[in-house]
């Protein structure tokens, strides 16, 4: 299906049938524009000016931003202008927020005054907050009016809303008292007031909320709008579920590259500068390098040991591995818990303790298995070891105790790192592997010198 779009309309500009075109366009879903303009990054002005102003604006506003920032510097004035007029606030605010210097200084000027001082007000609350995802373009009354006025001033005023699905009530001077969702409005009879039909289970947004916050608060509530208001409780705005979705996948994006071992990437992949991919991971190579040189002063210190049983060579790649795994297992629950607001700082005993439990069984399975392996090699490998059930033991509680430091350094990392204002993802999985590599091999060793000194050492 989507080929046959590329292709017909590959077709109708050979042809230079505007017109056409146009018709073509119009008739399409605006994901099927977006596919186009994906497909076809050649054409996408041409496509945004063929576009009628409205559909223009939709398919614009679900555009990334790289995508949009190409189109913005070649599109036509006049084209341009109508675009970013008609763009609700907070896309405007997405948009501005993410263009520097003289772009925005361009868009700007476009934008009526009274736009023009919303989008600087905008843009005035932290990057991260919830005042930059919200749009001013909301219904508001008063609990006096009657269900026959609240429809009549929607009728009148609707059409500029961002959504209708809620209205919001407040008092003279602004503060916010509840919200009602609009078919209660239409089931209830015309002349009660507006005020008894409130409930006073009201759900908001603070302005200065982190976004992770409110991404926790729409996940927790079904809603498809909510109210955000300042310190005295006064309606700013609303935030809708669509931006909330953009921010969620922006924000999961983001930590599953940082949990990777790299810098967020700021553009799709493909549109990043190869020169711009490598300032981004060399940071944490080098430090994982250097992390991982701590691994070999930790392994000269057992050169002896080594020297004299090299059989505990063999088992140093399957003890650092079982920790770091572990470590990696509990550092990705733990940070996924975290964005979900399922675990916060004052969990960590509850956390502590449960991965303390994890972390026993856990080993106490590859303990097992090792075990199993060690008999094994011996059955078929006579000469592997004379003292197969030493060896056995020391592989074994050497896993139980990597394995329960592994979980534990991946669990409470990201919370400690919270703590002190960093963010979790940070606590890698790369770099808690390499953490514990090297308490990983003072296990196994200490375990070695416990079991085998008088026998093999």
């Amino acid at each position: 299906m989507e080929e046959l779009l590329v292709d017909e309309v590959l077709q109708l500009l050979e042809n230079e049938s505007d017109r056409q075109l146009k018709n073509y366009l119009n008739e399409l879903n605006i994901s099927d524009v977006e596919h186009l303009i994906d497909e076809l990054p050649q054409y996408a002005v041409k496509f945004i000016e063929t576009l009628s102003i409205k559909r223009a604006v939709n398919v614009f506003r679900i555009l990334d931003f790289p995508t949009q920032e190409r189109i913005i510097k070649k599109l036509q004035s006049n084209k341009l202008t109508e675009i970013i007029r008609q763009l609700p606030p907070d896309d405007r605010t997405a948009l501005l927020g993410e263009l520097k210097g003289d772009a925005v200084k361009r868009l700007l000027i476009l934008l009526p005054d009274n736009d023009r001082i919303e989008a600087l007000h905008l843009l005035g609350y932290k990057e991260d907050s919830v005042g930059r995802l919200m749009t001013p373009d909301f219904i508001a009354v008063k609990t006096d009016w009657t269900v026959n006025r609240v429809l009549s001033h929607i009728r009148r005023y609707g059409k500029n809303s961002e959504t209708i699905d809620v209205v919001y009530v407040i008092d003279k001077d602004g503060v916010l008292l509840d919200d009602i969702r609009i078919r209660e409005i239409l089931l209830a009879d015309p002349e009660i007031r507006i005020g008894d039909l409130t409930d006073n289970r009201l759900i908001s947004l603070k302005v200065n909320d982190p976004q992770e916050e409110a991404i926790n608060v729409f996940r927790m509530n079904n809603r498809v709008a909510l109210p955000v208001v300042d310190d005295g409780n006064i309606l700013l705005g609303i935030v809708t579920v669509d931006d909330i979705l953009w921010i969620a996948h922006e924000e999961y994006t983001e930590d599953i590259q940082k949990m990777g071992g790299t810098q967020a990437l700021d553009e799709p992949y493909l549109d990043v500068p190869v020169f711009q991919l490598y300032k981004k991971r060399v940071v944490w190579l080098i430090v994982l390098f250097f992390g991982e040189l701590l691994t070999i002063a930790a392994m000269s210190n057992f050169e002896h040991e080594i020297d004299k049983v090299v059989i505990l060579a063999l088992f140093v790649p399957l003890i650092i591995s079982s920790g770091g795994n572990s470590g990696s297992q509990a550092a990705t629950l733990i940070i996924q818990a975290m964005a979900l607001g399922e675990v916060t700082i004052r969990d960590w005993w509850n956390v502590l303790r449960r991965e303390i439990f994890s972390g026993v069984f856990l080993g106490s399975t590859l303990c097992l298995l090792s075990f199993i392996v060690v008999a094994i090699w011996h059955i078929v490998m006579p000469s592997f070891s004379d003292h197969p059930v030493l060896i056995g033991l020391v592989v074994g509680c050497s896993l139980v105790g990597v394995v329960l430091w592994g979980t534990l350094m991946g669990s409470m990392l990201p919370l400690l790192l919270k703590k002190l204002g960093a963010d979790p993802a940070a606590s890698s999985t790369p770099f808690v592997a390499t953490l514990v590599d090297v308490t990983g091999l003072i296990i196994y060793f200490s375990f070695a010198m416990l079991f085998l000194k008088g026998v093999l050492l």
